[in-house]
């Protein structure tokens, strides 16, 4: 595709958007000349933005207009013979981190929100239109609208040690809309395009070095660091000069746009649908570009992604993206309560009571994380050693795959054993168990392992509903101990609830969540109250959900009913991914301890036994519904419509959430959508369970107020990609 980019956009007035950028950070296009060979001249651009290397390079309004000044600037001296290359390059380390979203939230209208991914347009893609040619000189990070403006010139070049090159936009509910939605396809092919603007972000946005660059086709060539500014500027002259031909074997030719380009697009939906259903907008708006950029002109790319950009910026979902971002990377990096980190006693060895896979996951996290000597029991030796089999396989596993090198895999090895002799434990300094879920047996386990420790060792529980008060009842030291919930699958969930007793002491609560953090955890302190957080609003969900079945109403009603809020899958999958066993003794824990609530189901009992609540294919993938588990519910007489029962589960909520904070389980709704985030797999876009009932009413309905005021406009402060991909 050679068309220039459209010229149109110099007409535009773009004065609204430097009014909203009055603090901005500004990025400055510094020139300077650089003599190449036979007396030609490369005009050598600079990205600053002043600042040292903490403060990356962004890209707001008026560092746009700057860029584009200097672009029309070079484009008259091309014109007059004086330059005969243009070429962008950033300061050390970095080009640009993309845009500055800072004042996002406080744009007025949906014209004013088209204005911004236009402003992009209108600056980078002068880069096509200079008479000469055009490079970037990947030197750094290059994330969002930083790779665009490398996308939007003719030649690219890498150094061999960027850390991350990316288009996290879709992540955080935008698209790359400066270009990267239709230059990327037609520079790389479809499937490459699809892996980074939509595989990598949805992967905890994965992001790419500069020999992936290499091999994708984004950057044309790599040098090493050393002299990468040097030897970038000698192939460039090179191309000027003729001298240097630039090959891109993945760009896309008549067959993959015939056949393989619809194809890869559909394949991508149906990925896309399965994992995170239909409700965020981003991913699918980006499908749509990406199936469009097949055919047609850059202008009319440009223009498709200034009409979708413009309906994201204004639309809710990126707000309660800002919002939620906002609560992961800041509220979770100063969690509320917690007591000052010197009051943390240090951890030189860790004791896993139990040897199950759940113990036997805590061991594999603790070794990993602090390096220290962990050691596990259990009932009897054959226990044990399953156990530590376990363990080894799993750091074998890592060695393999090549996440550790042998020397270290050797070392976690050695610091991990197995022993039936509690005495084992006297010098552990932190001991957590994992036992059966019954309130007497974890209460026998502490009280005899209490004998065998320091008095200064703290004692840590992983129960998900029971009192931690209560299971430290027999304790006599209850001060040193703390509810440590994690979250299935351990290695992966980035959620631990800190749960803070009447007794727990300031040393205690203040080693947890120094633990939680050198486990690369986020911890949220909660109070003891029965299922803390995340299960109290997920045994919400799924007593209703119980309770419309048990009265009658299908369960493809319920599911439609619970769409709207984006979870990642239905609650019956819930329930089966927890256990039905597990999720029966979860609601009589809730209706044990709130009966004007929550509701106890004699049919998920009866599903428990029979085992099975959802029929699949021998790939796992869900067909439908058990014939048998439809017979055990069958008999309901009064059922409900998806909206009625939408109504339900959404006033259920904000009565519930209400209730908490009042109870004060945690310190602020804040930190119920950081545990629903990241405990729970809330979706980015939804903001967190909170906004979303401020946005539908529920709130209003329920208690005549908001949990956020107002709603969650302005909630947050600057956000760019390079900390959306960081």
């Amino acid at each position: 595709m050679t068309d220039t980019a459209p010229l149109h956009y110099d007409s535009l007035d773009f004065s609204p958007l430097l009014e909203l950028s009055a603090d901005e950070v500004v990025t400055h296009s510094l020139v300077r000349d650089v003599k190449i060979s036979h007396g030609r001249v490369l005009a050598l651009v600079t990205l600053d933005n002043g600042r040292d290397h903490t403060r990356p390079n962004t890209l707001g309004a008026a560092s746009l207009l700057e860029f584009a000044a200097t672009m029309d600037a070079l484009k008259a001296r091309a014109d007059r013979g004086e330059i005969h290359g243009v070429a962008v390059t950033g300061k050390p380390f970095i080009l640009a981190a993309g845009a500055d979203l800072s004042k996002v939230a406080e744009i007025p209208s949906l014209e004013v929100g088209k204005l911004l991914t236009q402003l992009g347009h209108h600056a980078f893609g002068k880069q096509a239109t200079l008479g000469v040619p055009s490079f970037v000189f990947i030197n750094g990070l290059a994330l969002g609208g930083g790779l665009e403006i490398g996308l939007n010139a003719q030649y690219r070049s890498v150094d061999a040690t960027v850390p991350a090159i990316a288009l996290p936009e879709v992540f955080l509910g935008l698209i790359p809309g400066w270009g990267g939605s239709y230059l990327l396809p037609n520079l790389i092919g479809i499937e490459n395009a699809l892996k980074v603007i939509i595989e990598n972000p949805l992967k905890n946005n994965r992001t790419l070095k500069g020999a992936d660059a290499l091999k994708l086709g984004i950057a044309d060539v790599m040098f090493p660091s050393a002299r990468f500014l040097e030897q970038s500027i000698e192939w460039a002259d090179g191309v000027i000069a003729g001298t240097v031909t630039v090959s891109r074997p993945n760009e896309p030719g008549k067959i993959e746009r015939l056949v393989k380009w619809d194809v890869a697009i559909g394949i991508a939906r149906k990925m896309l649908e399965g994992r995170i259903g239909t409700v965020a907008r981003s991913p699918y708006v980006a499908l749509e570009l990406l199936r469009a950029a097949k055919s047609g002109t850059r202008a009319e790319g440009f223009e498709r992604e200034d009409d979708a950009l413009a309906e994201l910026i204004s639309g809710d979902q990126l707000q309660a993206s800002i919002y939620a971002f906002n609560l992961v990377q800041k509220r979770a990096k100063r969690p509320a309560g917690a007591p000052d980190k010197a009051l943390a006693r240090p951890i030189t060895k860790v004791g896993v009571i139990g040897a199950g896979l759940m113990a036997s996951q805590f061991a594999l996290l603790f070794v990993r994380r602090l390096r220290v000597p962990v050691v596990i029991t259990d009932l009897d030796q054959a226990r044990v050693d399953k156990g530590v089999a376990y363990i080894h396989n799993e750091i074998a596993e890592l060695e393999t795959k090549g996440r550790i090198s042998s020397d270290e895999a050797n070392r976690l090895r050695h610091l991990v054993t197995g022993t039936t002799d509690k005495t084992d434990f006297a010098d552990a300094d932190w001991v957590i168990e994992a036992v059966f879920e019954e309130l007497g047996v974890k209460q026998d386990v502490f009280a005899e392992i209490e004998k065998h420790i320091s008095p200064d060792a703290i004692l840590a529980t992983n129960t998900s509903s029971l009192s931690v008060e209560q299971i430290g009842a027999k304790l006599q030291h209850p001060e040193r101990l703390v509810g440590f919930h994690f979250f299935n699958p351990v290695a992966v969930m980035p959620l631990i609830e800190v749960v803070n007793t009447p007794q727990t002491n300031e040393a205690t609560l203040s080693t947890a969540m120094v633990v939680a953090g050198k486990l690369r955890k986020n911890a949220v302190i909660t109070t003891d109250t029965p299922g803390f957080v995340v299960n109290r609003i997920l045994a919400k969900v799924l007593g209703e959900a119980m309770h419309a079945v048990d009265t009658g109403t299908p369960f493809d009603v319920v599911s439609e009913a619970i769409a709207p809020f984006g979870l990642p899958m239905t609650p019956f999958e819930l329930l089966e991914l927890v256990g039905l066993k597990v999720g029966a003794h979860v609601l009589d824990t809730h209706h044990a301890a709130f009966p004007d609530r929550f509701f106890e189901s004699t049919n998920l009992h009866r599903l428990a036994e029979h085992g099975t609540l959802l029929e699949r294919d021998a790939k796992g993938k869900i067909k439908g519904y058990d014939k048998a588990a439809l017979k055990i519910v069958a008999g309901g007489t009064t059922p409900m419509t998806a909206t009625e029962l939408q109504r339900r589960f959404e006033d259920g909520l904000a009565d519930e959430i209400k209730r908490m904070l009042d109870g004060d389980v945690v310190h602020a709704a804040e930190d119920i959508d950081l545990c629903m985030i990241l405990g729970a797999g809330y979706p980015f876009q939804m903001g967190g369970v909170t906004p979303y009932l401020d946005r539908v009413g529920a709130s209003e309905r329920v208690f005549g107020g908001t949990f956020h005021t107002p709603s969650i406009r302005g909630v947050g402060s600057s956000v760019t990609a390079e900390s959306v991909a960081g």
